[in-house]
């Protein structure tokens, strides 16, 4: 009698790893590749990983974190990655030079870049640049960018020196002196502030007119023509995330920090509060979170075209789509 108990238990185990095993089979595996290491922009995506949304929707995400735009392009569109993040114009050059590139998202309508320095050391503008060193990564796309903001506001793109940084040794580099200048997104505005005070010189790159689409979400386009439907997921549920996250953000920071070590939680809220600003624009308020307006992807080629240049040039309409997008899910007005 024993033995016969004993081995119901034994059938039943054996079931559940059976369905287990085939549920586990049934989720298709997707991998996402960050521009940088996860910070607040991204809580989004971790808080809906939390969720189980990916997984309820049969996606087994796996989330990489990036060292740039450009690599994070350029392995998306030579599919070592499925999806990335990027900002646009690097996009734009990496699809130039035969990156198999679609936007599907855009995080940032607003350019998040901004150049930092002190007062103290002689410098009230980018004109007091020439001459100086900037410090940032060498994938970073302000260093990409630099000489369509250097024509803008008229100098010489080679007038300055780049210094390679990691992103967390920017702040310390600038207080050192070990360069003039730091190139950063403007989530991190205040931190810099509560470091530096009333010495703090900031300049935002879309008040000298370079306001460029930023961080985009891109999928490989072969993925995408061979998936569609899971792309299309995939979409809906990281537009519904970056919604819910808009609207309350406690969850998602717990997500977020739940799943990457040494954040700091203040930190990340007051650079949510600056992302939100970035995200917002007529299209994200009027169309869709996270749409696309075709004139401006096509100024944003058209300046890199007759700044940077691009190898192969094509036509910009192609490089997007606001298809995947809920016209429903809009962003909040302010």
């Amino acid at each position: 009698m024993r033995k016969r108990l004993s081995a119901v238990p034994a059938v039943l185990f054996a079931g559940v790893l059976a369905t287990a095993g085939s549920a586990a089979s049934a989720a298709d595996s997707m991998n996402l590749m960050l521009n940088w290491t996860p910070t607040a922009d991204h809580a989004p995506i971790y808080y809906a990983k939390a969720k189980g949304w990916y997984s309820e929707a049969g996606i087994d995400l796996t989330i990489e974190a990036g060292k740039g735009s450009a690599l994070s392009a350029q392995r998306v569109g030579s599919n070592g990655a499925n999806l990335g993040i990027a900002d646009l114009p690097t996009a734009i050059q990496a699809v130039g030079k035969g990156a198999d590139l679609k936007a599907v998202m855009v995080i940032y309508a607003n350019s998040p870049q901004g150049f930092y320095w002190l007062k103290s050391s002689g410098i009230n503008g980018p004109k007091d640049f020439v001459g100086r060193k900037i410090g940032n990564p060498p994938g970073d796309a302000a260093r990409l960018m630099w000489p369509a903001f250097a024509k803008k506001v008229g100098i010489e793109a080679n007038a300055v020196s780049f210094v390679n940084l990691s992103p967390q040794a920017k702040v310390g580099a600038l207080k050192s002196k070990s360069v003039d200048i730091i190139s950063d997104f403007y989530n991190e505005h205040d931190l810099k502030v509560r470091e530096f005070g009333s010495d703090l010189g900031f300049l935002a790159w879309r008040s000298v007119g370079v306001n460029v689409y930023g961080n985009s979400l891109f999928v490989n386009g072969a993925y995408l023509a061979a998936n569609p439907e899971r792309v299309k997921k995939f979409v809906a549920i990281t537009q519904r995330a970056y919604d819910a996250c808009v609207k309350v953000f406690a969850p998602c920071l717990d997500a977020l920090t739940a799943s990457v070590s040494g954040l700091s939680p203040d930190n990340q809220r007051d650079q949510w509060e600056r992302i939100k600003q970035l995200m917002r624009d007529d299209t994200t308020t009027q169309v869709a979170l996270g749409a696309f307006d075709g004139a401006r992807v096509k100024a944003d080629y058209g300046l890199v075209q007759s700044l940077i240049g691009i190898d192969k040039p094509f036509d910009p309409a192609t490089l997007f789509t606001n298809d995947y997008l809920d016209k429903n899910v809009r962003m909040t007005a302010k």
